[in-house]
């Protein structure tokens, strides 16, 4: 199994990946550990919006809504395409 290591917002819809760390502001980090974003964590790709929108994801049983430019600080480790 190949791995790499992108961020959240590079992943397409149907992947599946590990949280590798997050590079956020204190306020966000903390709002995202609340929803579950925490390292070590499996996400996967729901859907992405067109023109630079929203990607949406599902963390354990939680779907979340991301702005793009948020989720390019979430650093992920790819496990599945």
């Amino acid at each position: 199994m190949s791995v790499s290591h992108s961020h959240l917002a590079a992943l397409k819809p149907g992947h599946i990946a590990i949280i590798a760390s997050l590079n956020l502001s204190p306020q966000f980090h903390q709002r995202l550990l609340a929803l579950g974003f925490r390292q070590g964590r499996q996400v996967t790709m729901l859907r992405r919006s067109a023109f630079a929108g929203p990607i949406h994801v599902r963390i354990g049983t939680t779907e979340v809504m991301l702005r793009r430019r948020d989720a390019q600080n979430v650093n992920v480790t790819l496990v599945r395409r």
